[in-house]
């Protein structure tokens, strides 16, 4: 049983839908930019799949990256969008593209920072060519100092044929606080930048969702309203409350809470601590195509990708080594056959299946 993910955001994919073809379709020159800043929870991962998954004209290329927290160093996002990919024929000095790749054998001596800089963009360049691309930015919040940098340059970067979709947590939840504000107030200058702040679901949209999901019943507004605000309208708890009792009926919603707030004055929006509520309630191996060839283990780690977690995140909650989630990760998007961790948690969300029946 799965909330239908996008329920309350039809107005901030269609206006990513327009960000993208005005710029795909020749209305603007690049680049164009789309900030998505929310919550832990709130979706921002899943609305930047379900954005991608729609954009028409599709894309010719999606480069995509993440901050790679578990270890640490300069230009994390590019390395991540460079990782497995054929980069033989990139023009480039072989030794800046080995550092900016974060290969084992770059040199110790690396160039000048502002080198280093302008290499990284032409970099993205060269991947990019004639596009349209889209430049997928995943944590924001958690990237280190030069990947901030290097995303604030390809912002403004002239006549770049790509759209910068870039997810953050609030600018004071970062790494580099004072730096991430910079980049996210850079992002805003751009002309025709399309900025959103993802907040929590309403008591209708929750309803919305019950309604969906438990199709044959048409759950009551009372407990619509009871389970908004056990979950403060946060699409990440709601999705584990509901597959928690996936093939119960809604009543059983009232059964067991999964966050409670006693005494708290009104509903608010709850973000997940790290390893507060275990993954694999989202998914389960009975949810997926028997064709995926799942392990357990990449169940869970899938899941975590879904809830829009860090490998080290996912480490933490599974009680794993980082490295291992990197494994599990490069696994999955080998089975998936996804480019990227936004489209394996897109593809889980579109094979999810119901539950079996014992």
């Amino acid at each position: 049983m799965m909330p239908v993910p996008m329920v309350g955001r039809a107005g901030e994919l269609a206006e990513l839908d327009r960000a993208w073809s005005t710029l795909a379709l020749g209305g603007r020159p690049g680049p164009a930019v789309a900030v998505l800043t929310g919550a832990a929870g709130v979706g921002k991962s899943l609305l930047v799949a379900a954005a991608l998954d729609g954009f028409a004209p599709r894309p010719a290329v999606v480069l995509s990256g993440a901050a790679r927290v578990h270890s640490p160093a300069p230009y994390n996002w590019l390395a991540a969008v460079l990782s497995g990919r054929d980069t033989s024929r990139l023009d480039l000095p072989p030794d800046a593209l080995a550092w900016l790749a974060q290969q084992p054998t770059a040199p110790r001596e690396r160039y000048a920072p502002g080198t280093l800089l302008r290499l990284a963009v032409r970099t993205v360049r060269l991947l990019v060519g004639v596009g349209p691309a889209v430049l997928v930015v995943e944590d924001l919040h958690a990237l280190d100092p030069a990947s901030l940098n290097l995303v604030g340059e390809l912002a403004t970067a002239p006549d770049l044929p790509a759209l910068l979709l870039v997810a953050s947590r609030p600018a004071a939840d970062a790494v580099a606080p004072d730096l991430a504000a910079r980049v996210l107030s850079r992002f805003c200058g751009v002309r025709g930048a399309v900025r959103q702040h993802l907040g929590p679901l309403g008591p209708a949209e929750v309803a919305e969702v019950l309604d969906q999901v438990y199709a044959g019943t048409r759950p009551s507004r009372r407990l619509a309203a009871s389970v908004w605000r056990r979950t403060g309208g946060n699409p990440y708890l709601l999705t584990e409350l509901l597959a928690a009792h996936s093939g119960q009926g809604p009543d059983a919603l009232l059964r067991r809470p999964l966050s409670e707030h006693p005494g708290a004055p009104a509903p608010r929006a709850a973000a997940p601590p790290d390893a507060a509520y275990p993954p694999a309630a989202l998914l389960s191996a009975d949810l997926l195509p028997a064709d995926a060839e799942l392990t357990g283990r990449e169940v869970e780690v899938l899941a975590c990708l879904v809830a829009g977690m860090s490998n080290k995140q996912a480490a933490r909650t599974l009680g794993i080594s980082v490295r291992t989630v990197a494994v599990h990760v490069s696994n999955l998007l080998r089975k998936t056959g996804s480019a990227s961790r936004t489209e394996a948690a897109l593809w889980a969300v579109q094979h999810r299946l119901p539950a079996r029946q014992a």
